[in-house]
């Protein structure tokens, strides 16, 4: 392997670390800059006004209100570093805890969004680019220009009434059955509540990736090694196996990788209108009800899944064609 990988692998890494580092000390800003009183917000003004002030300094105390900002940031960022990312305000647990089943319930629906929508993208982007002007041309490209314009929540609202109310085939929301303990929770439970959300989120992702690689494919329909292969007889499957698939494969590759950050930027609306227990509804919560220790640790790890997917599209795309990872380091 090229010893120049290595030195482009550590150099992303340390981008990373700084972008991560950039993230967490604007998110902490943005939190302290909120009008929301923590207080006020999660306890109440009525029961505010019954308590004593060594109630009230105690409460302070516990929510980190009467801390000064950088001493606040610079205590959590230790204690995350160690590995403790502090007590959720709202959950009442350790924060560890509550992303992982948060981030447990979200896994399966950005996932299987994120695959459906590659492999949808890319080969509605091929079909589209090699039959350029006709009708299925103009029928994708209508559709995903119609995708890209609508809001994540409009459209998971119209799946929840199409599917979830008026056909009934998919339930309205939640992760599980209601009135079924946890233990008699099956994985095709899971499944069978995850699927509508799942097959909304991904159709967030088609369009980009269908319309990129519908220019690319065009290039490459208008080359001269494709018009010496149509010379040759070659047309159908057997032009797009051998000529257009590899070549249209990388620069979807890199942008399907991007789309990680519009798949769990989607996965907030969708998992509200779905009423989802996941990390979307989580990072609502938590800004809403000034829960900073919560909110940070989603947004430090959801930074580090979105930076690293970049990551290893160049790397992937770097090992496949060199010459990219030469012009970059």
């Amino acid at each position: 392997m090229n010893g120049k990988l290595p030195v482009f692998i550590i150099k992303n890494i340390i981008r990373i670390i700084l972008l991560v580092i950039c993230v967490s000390i604007i998110t902490f800003m943005l939190m302290k800059m909120s009008p929301v009183d923590p207080l006020q917000q999660n306890i109440g003004q009525a029961a505010l006004g019954g308590m004593s002030e060594e109630q009230i300094a105690k409460l302070q105390e516990y929510w980190g209100v009467n801390k000064e900002p950088a001493e606040q940031f610079l205590s959590w960022a230790g204690d995350f570093l160690k590995g403790d990312m502090g007590t959720s305000l709202l959950y009442r647990q350790p924060v560890g805890e509550v992303v992982a089943v948060k981030f447990g319930n979200s896994l399966f629906i950005m996932i299987a969004a994120w695959i459906i929508s590659g492999v949808m993208g890319f080969f509605l982007g091929i079909i589209s680019g090699m039959n350029r002007g006709k009708f299925i041309d103009k029928l994708i490209r209508g559709y995903c220009l119609v995708i890209s314009s609508t809001p994540a929540f409009w459209l998971a609202l119209l799946f929840l009434m199409i599917f979830g109310v008026w056909l009934g085939w998919f339930p309205i929301g939640l992760s599980v059955p209601i009135g079924v303990e946890a233990g008699g929770v099956t994985f095709l439970d899971r499944l069978y509540h995850a699927f509508l959300p799942a097959l909304t989120l991904s159709f967030l992702g088609v369009s980009n990736v269908a319309l990129h690689t519908r220019e690319k494919t065009i290039d490459i329909m208008e080359s001269d090694y494709i018009l010496f292969a149509k010379m040759r007889g070659e047309k159908g499957f057997s032009l797009f196996s051998r000529h257009v698939f590899r070549n249209a494969l990388l620069p979807a590759i890199i942008l399907h990788f991007a789309v990680i950050s519009e798949i769990f930027g989607g996965s907030i609306l969708i998992e509200q209108v779905f009423s989802y227990p996941g990390m979307g509804q989580a990072v609502v919560a938590a800004g809403l009800g000034s829960d900073l220790p919560l909110l940070m640790a989603i947004t430090v790890i959801s930074s580090v899944i979105v930076f690293a997917g970049n990551l290893t599209a160049d790397i992937i795309v770097s090992i496949i064609d060199p010459r990219i990872r030469k012009g970059r380091i």
